[in-house]
């Protein structure tokens, strides 16, 4: 019931479609050719709109409640026949009934709440998901609830006749009971529930805290930088880092001020990182780190110290001839001023890659028009998996802004696998980061048939200019390869049971389809197929794409080595408390130990770092997949990108199980 993280699953109302419609068109036209104008999104004389991804409640704000309330009296009923079930089989589909009763609406909640443009929605969600969230925390702490759990796992008879996947989704049940407290007293379950009310609150604060922007007199700035930054009255906002800025000044100026420490939000990590390490030591655990980590392939913080300390150690002499060559770089351009600092390393390895490799993005763009790409991650999916991807068109208010565009996700033979909503474009109030949300899982409903999985992929392209075709650069078409890696594993991790369906798996096995896409995109076969001219259909030349490939390579170890670093100051915040030490002390003490560049005094980085939300004591798993997907990578597709025999075992092996499955078995497959 407990096992939810932001963005997951969602209400009844997307019905099953036939395997071919009439209504599907092929999906690079539909990146590349304005989408006819919609009927509004809300409101209208031709009757009731159908509602946000066709739930009809959500047609309005308002809704939330009514789906809220809906969901509530559905649970209800569920923990009353979960308690008066006999042991057997049925016990676990009941659980997992209400775990998918209380997801359609939370984890369709997580996703409005960041990415509705109309804030009355936005607002609407975000009570639901603290209601619901409640909830969830309340019956992960009931003690007959979890007594019709355990007489099904105390029955050796029963459990020796549940199928392997049936009895690790009871285990993973009774793990989520487990880690909520359930083994306490009655006061001491009160006080988990609360501080586990109390992080979600924390939570929340802390990720909105860490995308505003921070203002500044604009006098304080020399006035030749100052366009580079948006003017209110007399103040310049500053709304993010300028890495790619040829200017020093600007990137130094930008680093400074929206790295500049907070107060309230200092109090809030604070407080998120005290919060939940009384919550691991009050239901049993030494640390956060170990009650997070529990379920993992590391298991423990040992085995991930080790890691990234062995990690470190093979990349520190490298690392060291990146900053080398940086540092030689900055002089040249910059003979005034040769130290590098932090906000140096982004803008000159890219520099570098330019450089060495005439790698300048103007001349890729022109070749990687979104509906190009699009079409590229088709045929590859074909080819691999026999899997079409098809434009649909969208029902008034099923979706929450004109741009967005649905696909259905079609096997040869198996038909209709899935839908994947992409909001591709920036808009105000979106928050600039990609990502994945599962907004509803599959599962094997009760009547036979399959519910169908639901995800949105969420990016932030600039818009194209009037009749032109959104280009990419080579960094975006990456990032969109990598989000679809996660959409591909939500479609194909087809479990009888949603609590494990599709990226509903332990954390640092979920990066391995997206980071395994990467190796795709970085493949001169793959980007041969689909890099086309959007002017005048000329094939990227082979020589082009090899400088692309190569220029990956430049500055990767120092790139690598902040990624350890990241990791590293995650598992000290999450460790051993009291932590003795301010987050900034430790930000400085480990970023000049463990990274290199020196830390700039009055900034506190970490207030930014918003992955200690969803992947507090786990941002090493980004490191661990990618050492993963490159084992999948080398051993299964380096030799053909195109193998289709390695396309169905990767599927069969790794993404059909989603979390059903231990991680390493599947790994081992």
């Amino acid at each position: 019931v407990g096992r939810w993280c932001p963005g997951k699953r969602v209400g009844p109302g997307i019905a099953q479609s036939p395997a071919v419609s009439t209504s599907w068109c092929p999906v690079g036209t539909a990146f590349d050719v304005k989408q006819q104008q919609q009927q509004p999104l809300r409101g209208g004389a031709a009757g009731r709109d159908t509602g946000l991804f066709g739930v009809p409640e959500l047609s309005c704000p308002e809704g939330f409640q009514e789906a809220q309330d809906k969901a509530l009296q559905e649970s209800e009923q569920l923990v009353q026949k979960a308690c008066s079930t006999p042991p057997g089989p049925e016990t676990v589909m009941i659980f997992d009934q209400l775990s998918d009763s209380l997801c359609r609406v939370a984890d369709l909640a997580d996703f409005v709440k960041v990415a509705h443009p109309d804030f009355a929605f936005r607002e609407a969600a975000e009570e639901a998901c603290r209601n619901i969230g409640t909830v969830v925390e309340k019956l992960n702490t009931d003690v007959e609830l979890c007594q019709s759990l355990r007489r099904l796992l105390a029955d050796e008879t029963v459990l020796s006749s549940l199928d392997p996947e049936t009895r690790r989704v009871a285990e993973l049940f009774m793990f989520d009971f487990e880690i909520s407290g359930i083994h306490l007293d009655e006061e001491k379950r009160k006080k988990a529930v609360d501080l586990n009310v109390r992080i979600l609150d924390l939570c929340n604060e802390f990720l909105i805290g860490t995308h505003i922007p921070n203002k500044i007199d604009k006098h304080v700035l020399p006035e030749h930088i100052r366009y580079n930054f948006t003017a209110e009255g007399n103040y310049l906002r500053i709304a993010g880092l300028h890495a790619d800025c040829p200017d020093d000044l600007v990137r130094e100026a930008a680093y400074k001020i929206f790295l500049h420490s907070n107060t309230q939000q200092l109090a809030r990590l604070e407080e998120l990182l005290a919060s939940r390490n009384s919550l691991a030591q009050l239901v049993g655990y030494d640390t956060f780190a170990h009650r997070a980590l529990q379920g993992t392939m590391a298991k423990n913080p040992e085995t991930v110290r080790q890691f990234l300390e062995k990690l470190s150690e093979q990349l520190s002499k490298r690392t060291q001839k990146d900053f080398e060559m940086m540092t030689k770089m900055k002089m040249k351009l910059n003979p005034h001023n040769s130290m590098l600092m932090p906000w140096d390393h982004p803008y000159y390895s890219g520099v570098l890659r330019a450089e060495r490799y005439n790698i300048d993005p103007g001349l890729y763009c022109p070749f990687f028009s979104l509906g190009a790409c699009m079409e590229g991650l088709n045929s590859l999916f074909s080819q691999l998996l026999g899997i079409s991807l098809y434009a649909e068109q969208t029902k008034r208010g099923e979706i929450w802004s004109e741009d967005v565009r649905k696909l259905a996700v079609v096997h040869e033979t198996e038909g209709l696998l899935g839908y994947i909503y992409c909001d591709f474009f920036q808009r105000p109030d979106k928050p600039h980061q990609d990502c994945h949300f599962t907004v509803r899982g599959g599962r094997l409903k009760e009547n036979g048939e399959y519910q169908l999985p639901v995800v949105v992929l969420m990016l932030s392209l600039p818009n194209s200019a009037r009749g032109a075709p959104t280009l990419l650069s080579p960094g975006m078409m990456e990032n969109l390869f990598h989000e679809m890696g996660h959409a591909m594993h939500s479609m194909l991790g087809r479990t009888r049971y949603q609590h494990v369906t599709g990226t509903r798996c332990a954390t640092d096995f979920a990066e391995v389809p997206s980071i395994l896409m990467e190796y795709f995109a970085n493949d001169y076969r793959v980007v041969n197929q689909f890099a086309r001219h959007y002017k005048t259909g000329q094939p990227l030349p082979k020589n082009m794409v090899s400088r692309l490939c190569e220029s990956k390579k430049v500055c990767a170890a120092a790139d690598m080595q902040l990624q350890v670093f990241y990791a590293v100051l995650d598992q000290i915040y999450h460790g051993k408390h009291p932590l003795n030490k301010s987050t900034t002390e430790i930000l400085k003490e480990t970023q000049e130990k463990v990274y290199g560049l020196p830390y700039v005094p009055n900034t506190a980085w970490q207030l930014r770092f918003s992955h200690l939300v969803g992947y507090g004591a786990k941002y090493y798993s980004y490191l661990m997949s990618r050492a993963v997907a490159s084992m999948v990578w080398k051993q299964c597709f380096a030799q053909n990108p195109f193998d289709r025999a390695m396309g169905e075992r990767y599927r069969r092996e790794m993404l059909a199980h989603g979390g059903g499955k231990e991680p390493m078995l599947m790994v081992q497959g």
